[in-house]
């Protein structure tokens, strides 16, 4: 049996700036849709500092609109926050919510860029979908909206393009 932590937030993000968040801290149902999903952000405990966040995904499946098949692809997400950062849990429902999802590999790369932006609104932000084959084809898809700051440093996302057997 786990207990809550006894200790308080960082002085830097007072305890109501965690009382909005849909997720942390309680059950949450995996959203029934992309579009149902609630992407929640916190407080940038450094805001002003210009550093990288990165969410690797080995593991995201999306269903394939036109077969019903499953699609499977590593997506990595590297942002600059602003004045708010991606909530992980929330980030975590909001991906898997796509396992039942009907939409192109393009589609549902572009569309996760779009959420977190729109929800976290990064200084920079790039999202890389690799898409694993179908029908002999893999597709790799990339989002990106803000300029890297200068002097941040961004590694590659280390991913090894599709080699099958060569």
């Amino acid at each position: 049996r786990l207990s809550a932590p006894s200790s308080p937030p960082p002085a830097s993000a007072p305890v109501g700036s965690y009382s909005a968040v849909t997720h942390l801290g309680r059950a949450s149902p995996l959203p029934a849709s992309p579009a149902d999903a609630v992407l929640d952000t916190v407080p940038n405990p450094h805001p002003g500092r210009m550093y990288v966040a990165r969410f690797v995904v080995p593991e995201f499946t999306s269903i394939c609109p036109v077969t019903g098949q499953p699609d499977f692809a590593h997506v990595v997400i590297d942002y600059v926050p602003g004045e708010r950062l991606v909530e992980s849990k929330a980030l975590k429902l909001y991906l898997h919510s796509f396992r039942n999802h009907g939409d192109f590999h393009e589609a549902c790369t572009v569309s996760i860029g779009l959420k977190i932006a729109e929800a976290a609104k990064p200084v920079f932000l790039r999202v890389g979908g690799y898409w694993f084959p179908r029908g002999g084809i893999p597709i790799d898809v990339f989002y990106q909206t803000g300029e890297l700051p200068k002097g941040v440093w961004l590694p590659e996302q280390g991913v090894a393009p599709y080699r099958g057997r060569g």
